[in-house]
């Protein structure tokens, strides 16, 4: 039987696979995180009609005289190019920017993917599309300590902290030094459990005016009692004097005591307007919202106002990423010539970043698939051409007993 039959065959079935491969590119052309593959062809055995030959004293060297047997597919490569940005601002989906893969707890198996489209399962766990959970580090009290150890991060919906009692109140603004109306404002500062008290504080002039005032901090209950009292004055710039000045005023509310900071008061002629600058402390606080640094660092924003890490996430990499398997799903397995996984936070240790709210795109190029597919067609066809013209010759060999 002729050799181009079977040459012919080998290119039908390996222009096929590569049909395979481009139609699947264009299928997940809007695939998250997908990542397009190429074909590579190699030539199979060739037959050897005649050896390599040496050099003699009376003829010359002679070169091996081979015939081709066909083509075969030899690699189907990955191309991990980085993908577009789609931005969704929706607070789950993440973007890996750069080199790594998100992990993930697939039914026990680790797994990693490039595609961030999460989402939060009924116990608050970021979790894919198909259910697995996403790996991180987590974070107790707002300290992420655990690194190397992998969990499922959770962001549970009506999560709370704590309130923080109040330790200083520091005032400010203006205190008129020829004034003579007694000026009042109202801090709020908290105590043990977060419980809020509204503490009037007093600014008393000196009678007659001399640049100095008394300092009243009145008891949140009745409005009255005085808790503590101390003095202000100013030097002849109009800049807080230490030496005329009672600093810190501390007082209790509730069993916690607490300093009033006058330092930030100045003492220029004019308007007064004493304003209370920063208050340490809060009430307790649920979780309403959340972002997503770079560094992969899940921050919650509580009622409170407070920001809080709730964790961070983890990124793979490794030494061949087209050693990866794919497994469906966008997900991959690693594999003996993959490497072992590199895992590590973000940002760091030659891993990728974050982006929040934005996904990465299909990197499939439709105009080179398109041009793929052609050329694909092209050699199918050609190749069919191969077998017909290699039957006709059959043909006429048979056709020669007649």
């Amino acid at each position: 039987m002729l050799r181009s039959l079977f040459s012919g065959i080998s290119g039908l079935k390996a222009h096929q696979q590569m049909l395979d491969v481009v139609s699947n590119n264009i299928a997940n052309v809007n695939t998250t995180g997908f990542k397009s593959s190429n074909t590579v062809f190699e030539d199979t055995l060739s037959q050897l009609l005649r050896p390599a030959g040496a050099s003699t004293d009376t003829s010359g060297g002679l070169d091996p005289t081979q015939i081709g047997l066909g083509v075969k597919l030899a690699a189907v490569q990955q191309n991990f190019e980085q993908g577009s940005t789609q931005i969704t601002n929706k607070a789950t989906d993440i973007m890996v920017n750069g080199d790594g893969f998100f992990v993930l707890d697939a039914g026990g198996q680790q797994v990693y993917s490039r595609a961030g489209a999460f989402t939060l399962d009924n116990d608050g766990y970021l979790v894919n599309p198909d259910g697995a959970y996403v790996q991180g580090y987590a974070a107790t009290n707002g300290v992420i300590s655990a690194y190397g150890q992998l969990s499922k991060l959770q962001l549970q919906a009506g999560l709370s902290i704590p309130g923080k009692a109040t330790t200083t109140v520091a005032v400010g603004g203006n205190l008129d030094p020829t004034g003579t109306r007694t000026l009042t404002n109202t801090p709020t500062v908290y105590d043990q459990g977060g419980a809020a008290y509204a503490v009037p504080i007093q600014y008393v002039p000196a009678d007659p005016p001399d640049g100095t005032y008394t300092i009243n901090v009145l008891d949140p209950a009745d409005k009255t009692t005085v808790l503590a009292t101390g003095n202000v004055g100013f030097d002849a710039s109009g800049q807080f004097d230490p030496a005329s000045s009672t600093n810190p005023i501390t007082f209790t509310v509730n069993g916690v005591s607490m300093d009033l900071d006058l330092r930030q008061l100045t003492g220029y002629a004019g308007l007064s307007s004493p304003t209370p600058k920063t208050v340490d402390g809060y009430a307790a606080g649920t979780l309403r919202e959340f972002q997503i640094g770079t560094d992969g660092i899940i921050t919650g924003i509580f009622s409170n106002s407070q920001k809080q890490a709730l964790g961070q996430l983890a990124l793979a990499t490794f030494n061949n990423v087209n050693g990866l398997e794919k497994q469906g799903n966008s997900v991959y397995r690693d594999t003996a010539n993959s490497g072992l996984p590199e895992i590590g936070i973000p940002g760091a240790g030659g891993h990728g970043t974050i982006t929040g709210g934005a996904l990465e795109m299909s990197n499939v190029d439709l105009a080179a698939e398109f041009t793929n597919m052609i050329i694909a067609q092209r050699g199918f066809q050609a190749n069919s051409k191969v077998i017909t013209t290699s039957d006709d010759i059959l043909q006429e060999l048979v056709n020669i007993k007649r």
